[in-house]
């Protein structure tokens, strides 16, 4: 991976990561979820099956999440997310490697801001890969006991350990929830018209598969694919949950061809 530094809108420093290959057949841009990085071991999994059907990625850590770039993880917006992608989008334009229309993936709240996108700028994006993917509000609030959204709200900041980094405390602002209700993918999702793969783990919590059916069932204008990894939970991390999230991308990339 060759990683380049860029400045975002807000001045901040963006680490984008860059997995090129000869003779691209095209471009694709893979989004991380919340307060993680672009070098998970999903996100990995997501480029090795896109390299491999000769298309070209570009990664990058979002300010404040828990990569390279800049910010603090407790001031994670969706809005920052959604303009951090913007941003690197704007300066691969200007990379003779660039080429339109792209593939758009991306995990968790990666899903939630690509599609987001997808929607936006449907002629700009040749298909989308939403995995484990965020929706709306609406949806998280449903997962999260009232008690514990009653405190978040109350204290303006919650605390955990970290799944991904084991000794690391996550933070987040309740500001996080204030901006994710001007979001939701099913508003605009009439605008999806390109071929669209949703996968979620059989036992996420988290993006639950019923809601991801409830996504999945309101796309009305595009080729649709709905997998559910049997066994798998929110993260993508152990060998065989990632070989259940490569499988499917490998069959739906060759489909695209």
């Amino acid at each position: 991976m060759e990683k380049v530094r860029i400045k975002n809108r807000q001045g901040l420093t963006i680490t984008v990561g860059l997995d090129l290959v000869p003779n691209q057949k095209g471009l694709a841009f893979v989004a991380h979820g919340l307060a993680v990085w672009k070098d998970q071991p999903q996100l990995e999994t997501i480029k090795d099956a896109l390299n491999e059907n000769g298309y070209s990625v570009v990664r990058w850590d979002a300010t404040n999440a828990m990569g390279e770039s800049d910010g603090k993880m407790e001031d994670a917006t969706v809005t920052g997310y959604y303009e951090d992608m913007e941003d690197v989008m704007a300066w691969s334009r200007k990379q003779e490697w660039y080429a339109e229309p792209f593939i758009l993936a991306g995990c968790s709240l990666g899903g939630l801001i690509t599609t987001l996108y997808a929607e936006n700028h449907p002629q700009k994006v040749k298909a989308l890969a939403p995995i484990s993917s965020a929706i709306s509000y609406q949806f998280m609030v449903e997962r999260i006991e009232k008690e514990k959204l009653k405190k978040w709200k109350r204290d303006g900041i919650k605390s955990k350990l970290s799944l991904s980094k084991p000794g690391v405390i996550k933070s987040l602002k309740w500001n996080f929830m204030v901006d994710l209700e001007q979001y939701d993918a099913l508003k605009k999702i009439s605008k999806l018209t390109m071929p669209v793969l949703l996968i979620v783990g059989e036992k996420d919590t988290t993006t639950p598969p019923h809601h991801q059916k409830v996504f999945f069932d309101a796309m009305l204008h595009t080729r649709k694919e709905l997998h559910i990894a049997k066994g798998c939970p929110h993260m993508f991390l152990a060998s065989d949950q990632l070989a259940e999230l490569k499988k499917p991308l490998m069959k739906w990339l060759k489909k695209l061809d």
